[in-house]
């Protein structure tokens, strides 16, 4: 152990308590240490229950099954790969079985399937799953007669039941009497975690010539921004209080491992476009929505920094050739005047319009792009930087009353995926036109009277 292993990775294996919870840094090698904890466990001839994974997808779950084979193999234990073979459903049937009759489950992430079980569970990834409260509720039951209850996560915002748990053992009283581990990506550097690393990437990696603390500042510095390094890799959960669209909603709208989500779904169908331009200090975004049904799927998203304007044209018409986009906003503040009036000047108004951000048409942007996530009538992809956009806008009430949105800017931008998206849905509005005409009745009714 002693060789493959470093000092937080054998401290969780040898920690044999009823429930044990990790929060945890990305990145650290958990998921494999999990993986040979349980193999471990399964070569004792004492052991009578099967252990249950619960991975975040289809693809986890076959790779947690493949890294339990290796250990197998390396600790000279003979196993039955039977994933494929049991009545558990496709989606759950990665499987591995010891000479001892035990089995090793990787499960879907789907909290039913673990009811009517005994034995060990293991919850990867435990604040990503859509609903961690009912997946708790369903997994604790099955150690009754025996097992462990292993929960390992990174957090995904304060209003999550991951962070509850952590919350009550730490400072609650710990009536579940939960044994707590926490490593950030700082303690793991500081046990050796890159030392590791080098030995398994290539020469010509940029990470071969680093020491720890530039290691640690090329990390912080490729997130998406503060708030996310600070959750993805330092055990510090989001502030959902002063975020503007919740994490667990975006989460909801996010295309599944397997959804192919650039392919359009009916040829019939319209599409919509919202462009955020920057040049310099701001990306620009280009971000494509196909309506079908009552839900925005998302296509397309090209993103631009330090791009020319006649460049960003060039995509920009490359769009608009096609006689399914029905209408496109564009940004028109600052940079963006000159870029929408070409564009309406060329298209014409039925097909394009510019938007001035003021903090009224902001409000008009923003609010119905979170009604879109809270009702999950919107798709986006599973991308960082994507969710990092989303969940960075903040809205704060100043001293006057009024609201104003804001976001940190970063090297990444200033949170333009956001107002792109929220471009492209107000384009996609069937009651547009219909929400323009009444403001503009409502000025002439206020000049009358």
């Amino acid at each position: 152990m002693e060789e493959f292993f470093l000092p937080y990775q054998k401290a969780w294996i040898l920690d044999n308590s009823r429930i044990k919870l990790m929060e945890k840094s990305r990145q650290i090698g958990m998921s494999w240490t999990c993986a040979y904890e349980l193999v471990r466990r399964h070569c004792q001839s004492a052991q009578k229950y099967d252990s249950w994974v619960s991975s975040r997808d289809e693809l986890q779950a076959k790779l947690f099954i493949d890294d339990c084979k290796k250990f197998a193999s390396i600790l000279n234990t003979a196993v039955i790969d039977i994933s494929g073979t049991s009545t558990l459903g496709a989606n759950d049937s990665h499987s591995l079985e010891f000479a001892n009759g035990t089995r090793i489950w990787s499960l879907s992430s789907n909290p039913d399937a673990q009811a009517g079980k005994r034995g060990t569970r293991v919850l990867d990834e435990f604040a990503l799953h859509p609903d961690p409260e009912k997946l708790y509720a369903i997994a604790y039951p099955g150690i009754t007669w025996g097992g462990n209850l292993e929960i390992i996560s990174t957090h995904r915002g304060s209003d999550n039941f991951f962070y509850k748990l952590v919350e009550e053992a730490r400072f609650g009283g710990n009536p579940k009497n939960i044994s707590l581990h926490r490593i950030t990506l700082q303690d793991a550097l500081e046990q050796g975690l890159l030392r590791k690393l080098k030995k398994i990437l290539p020469p010509d990696s940029p990470v071969a010539e680093m020491d720890e603390s530039q290691y640690f500042d090329f990390i912080k510095n490729s997130c998406a921004d503060e708030e996310s390094f600070l959750q993805e890799y330092m055990c510090q959960p989001a502030d959902e209080k002063s975020a503007f669209i919740a994490y667990d909603d975006i989460k909801r709208c996010v295309y599944k491992e397997s959804e192919q989500w650039q392919n359009f779904s009916d040829e019939n169908s319209k599409l919509y476009l919202g462009v955020d331009v920057g040049r310099t200090h701001d990306l620009s975004v280009f971000w494509l929505l196909e309506k079908c049904a009552d839900v925005f799927y998302t296509r397309d998203i090209k993103v631009f920094k330090d791009t020319s304007f006649s460049e960003q044209e060039i995509h920009l018409h490359s769009y608009l050739r096609n006689p399914r986009l029905c209408r496109v906003a564009i940004d028109q503040s600052g940079l963006g005047r000159q870029f929408a009036e070409r564009a309406i000047e060329r298209y014409g108004t039925t097909r394009v319009e510019g938007v001035s951000f003021t903090q009224a048409s902001k409000e008009m942007l923003a609010y119905p792009l979170r009604t879109a996530f809270e009702n999950t009538s919107i798709r986006i992809p599973n991308d960082v930087d994507v969710i990092a956009d989303l969940h960075a806008v903040k809205r704060e009430t100043t001293n006057n009353g009024t609201i104003r949105f804001k976001a940190e800017r970063t090297t990444d931008g200033h949170s333009d995926r956001f107002w792109a998206l929220a471009l492209a849905l107000y384009a996609g509005r069937e009651s547009h036109f219909q929400f323009v005409f009444e403001q503009i009745q409502a000025k002439k009714r206020d000049f009358i009277w």
